[in-house]
């Protein structure tokens, strides 16, 4: 709820400020999942690291777990498929949450990431689909 302070401005109350600001946070954590797909399928990991917080967790399956910026990176330019593609289906966000889902060279995957309070990638947990 605002109210009108002494001067004309618009007061807003802490609980509105907190949701639109977390609004906003989730919001720019949903441009940097698209744009961390866009720099590691372009092989620019200088970008794709600039949207990683400095304690970043990377959690897959198919590579070594990683803490921090650098062994992030570092993990990516070892185990990057040349040409490899993501294509995102969907994003839905939540919060401190992002998960996307989509395919890597036609298998399926779901990605969870977690943001800082800066919308920065915290961390990030895939699955692969696997068939019955």
């Amino acid at each position: 709820m605002s109210s009108e302070g002494s001067d004309g401005s618009q007061k807003y109350g802490d609980e509105e400020c907190r949701r639109t600001l977390g609004g906003m946070v989730t919001a720019a954590g949903v441009d940097h999942v698209r744009l961390a797909y866009h720099y590691l399928d372009a092989g620019d990991l200088e970008g794709y690291g600039s949207l990683l917080d400095e304690d970043v967790e990377l959690n897959r399956p198919d590579v070594p777990a990683a803490h921090g910026r650098d062994e992030v990176i570092r993990v990516h330019e070892e185990g990057v498929v040349p040409g490899a593609r993501h294509a995102i289906d969907r994003i839905v966000s939540q919060g401190d949450s992002v998960v996307a889902m989509g395919r890597v060279d036609g298998i399926g995957f779901v990605d969870v990431f977690t943001l800082s309070p800066d919308a920065m990638l915290r961390g990030c947990r895939r699955y692969y689909h696997v068939a019955p």
